[in-house]
């Protein structure tokens, strides 16, 4: 039996083995397509990328067409270098650096030479190209920006790198993806799918019709549409009014968590990354460590929150029945603590929760958070349970926006104050500033504007988002699904009494719109900065927090700006523009605008450079200070 069986095990092997190979090199004729096959030339047809729009149907993206030169180095003879290289405007150093580079990729493939050829030069090198062997053009579609505006949203797109390349076979070299912002987040649905034709050559390279009559070739599918959340018209008047001031401004839609505008200053128009300079105008643009035009402040600067969060303070002590909107406290001008410790306040006489709330009194909000920290045994478990009650309203953490940048701020816990205070001995007065937005807290100015809406809903929120629509498909569930704070909803109306009262009454009465009712809360925040080891105090920051109407909000809004001082002068002014655009269309506080979009702080800046540049030895580059630049 033994003799019998172990021939015809032999023989079976043999005969799957026989036919394996027969399937593949005879049957399965694709899996020459696969291979570096000499004999078929492999052309890509690459789609057009989808085009992006306004929530309101504004085209803002779309598409142009470039030339690619190709070049397969093994089919490279000898050729004209001198003429190939006038042509092309480049040098001979750059000829040879780059086709080593597509030698070292793959003698056989083809690899990028040169990007984004404009209409007239790839109709000057085409008259000629016949004279290239192994080179040869490839048309793709690159950005075509309609709006001046939008840099930091939109982001831009570029060449892969050898480590996009090697972690997904989509791409090959010279391919073109989103780097950053919506291009970069939605590269999947946006860059569509790449069609494949394949023709066969004869012994001399020469291609003498499709492999197979085109039995594998695909057809290019396009990238889908995105519609954004932004509207267009309030994202480009934000940009203006931001031009020579640094800075960001938020806005989202409360009932949905629509990012409206997000806006980054200083910016710069989007069409300088696209064609040949692009390269040279992204260098510019990531050196300039002054203005910091690449740095998206809306997103990722964390600021001190300053009085906005007051709001927060007020509302976890409500929550903690610590106080109730009658509670009074005396202020004279400010809260003594700990060892004869004072902190300042414009503010005098008994102040409550609503005049508290409208006249931004330190000594109230003081009081109340130290009775939420004294009010459990230890002041470790109170600011656990403190911590809690802020990061449900999103700060302290990524909020999960569909943008791929972001800053999770810092909510302070009992672990912060461990590692402060590693001996223990910290209590509601060593953290005091906390109460007043000073503290161990930071913010980016989409927290801010997430906690507004927050607020305007009366204790929800929808995770921010700047994607409305997807063409034939759908957005994330997480954007439509309700997060709720750890506050109870009748803590809510107290609060935004006192919020609409700081137009009636307080600090922004001066900034009241006819006929809308805002509710707003200004704020400062202190500005250090750190240059060889000497720490040097700047002009405070402005800031400013709103929501409007107070009854039905259709916005809520976050303005930092930096180096400018109070709320109520560079950042409130910008927030009431903001609102009374997006409700109304139109502008009737023409006096604000006007001095908003004439205004500059470069002068303020300035200040900062000289301190930056006089203490370390290096070149002192341009300010990047006009969002025009």
């Amino acid at each position: 039996m033994k003799k019998i069986l172990f021939p015809a095990v032999i023989i079976a092997a043999s005969l799957l083995l026989i036919g394996k190979i027969f399937y593949l090199q005879v049957i399965d004729e694709s899996l020459k397509l696969q291979s570096e096959n000499n004999a078929i030339k492999k052309v890509f047809d690459f789609p057009e990328r989808g085009y992006i729009y306004d929530r309101n149907g504004k085209l803002l993206v779309a598409n142009q067409p470039s030339y690619d030169i190709m070049v397969i180095p093994r089919e490279v003879k000898e050729l004209d270098t001198l003429e190939f290289c006038n042509l092309l405007s480049i040098t001979k150093e750059t000829f040879i650096k780059k086709i080593k580079k597509a030698t070292i990729y793959s003698p056989r493939l083809p690899s990028l030479f040169i990007a984004q050829l404009s209409k007239k030069d790839y109709a000057s090198f085409q008259e000629k190209e016949r004279k290239f062997e192994g080179f040869y053009t490839q048309k793709r579609a690159l950005r075509d920006y309609q709006v001046g505006y939008g840099a930091n949203i939109f982001g831009f797109i570029a060449q892969v790198n050898n480590r996009e390349i090697e972690s997904n076979s989509y791409y090959n070299s010279g391919d073109l993806i989103g780097k950053t912002g919506i291009e970069k987040q939605y590269e999947n649905i946006l860059r569509g799918v790449k069609g494949v034709k394949y023709f066969l050559r004869d012994k001399h390279n020469k291609v003498i019709g499709p492999y197979k009559e085109g039995k594998f070739d695909t057809i290019s599918q396009q990238g889908k549409d995105l519609f954004l959340t932004i509207d267009g018209d309030l994202q480009q008047y934000g940009t203006e009014l931001m031009i020579n001031k640094r800075g960001g401004i938020v806005a989202l839609e409360p009932n949905s968590g629509e990012i409206l505008a997000l806006v980054s200053a200083p910016t710069y128009d989007p069409a300088l990354l696209v064609g040949r300079k692009r390269s040279a105008n992204y260098t510019k643009l990531y050196y300039d460590s002054i203005a910091k035009p690449l740095y998206d402040r809306g997103l990722q600067a964390q600021y001190p929150p300053g009085s906005p969060f007051k709001i927060i303070t007020g509302l976890i002590g409500l929550q903690e029945e610590v106080i109730d909107e009658n509670t009074g406290f005396v202020c004279h001008h400010g809260f003594y603590y700990g060892r004869g410790a004072f902190m300042k306040c414009h503010d005098s006489g008994i102040s409550k929760l609503n005049n508290g709330m409208y006249q931004s009194c330190n000594t109230y909000f003081a009081n109340v958070f130290k009775r939420t920290i004294d009010k459990y045994p230890k002041p470790s478990e109170s600011v656990d349970i403190w911590s809690e009650h802020v990061k449900s309203f999103g700060l302290g953490q990524y909020l999960g926006t569909d943008m791929p940048i972001g800053k999770p701020g810092l909510v302070p816990t009992s672990k912060t104050y461990q590692r402060y205070y590693p001996n223990g001995g910290w209590r509601s007065t060593t953290i005091i500033s906390n109460s007043i937005g000073q503290g161990e807290v930071l913010t980016t100015p989409i927290q801010l504007a997430n906690m507004m809406a927050t607020v305007a809903n009366r204790g929800y929120y929808y995770t921010p988002h700047i994607v409305k629509d997807i063409k034939n498909d759908t957005i994330d569930k997480k954007f439509i699904t309700k997060n709720t704070t750890t506050i109870e909803k009748k803590h809510f109306e107290p609060v935004i009494k006192g919020l609409v009262d700081v137009y009636n009454y307080g600090t922004a009465r001066w900034l009241q719109v006819d006929s809308l009712q805002i509710g707003g809360k200004t704020g400062t925040a202190e500005n250090k900065i750190r240059v060889a080891g000497k720490t040097h105090q700047l002009k405070d920051h402005s800031i400013f927090v709103a929501f409007a109407p107070a009854d039905n909000p259709k916005i809520a809004i976050a303005v930092f700006v930096e180096n400018s001082g109070f709320g109520a002068t560079w950042a409130g002014p910008i927030a009431t523009l903001m609102i009374e655009k997006y409700i109304k269309g139109k502008i009737t506080r023409t006096d604000l605008e006007n001095r908003m979009l004439n205004g500059s702080l470069a002068d303020e800046y300035k200040k900062v450079e000289d301190i930056i540049f006089e203490r370390l030895p290096v070149e002192k580059p341009k300010l990047n200070q006009n969002a025009d630049n």
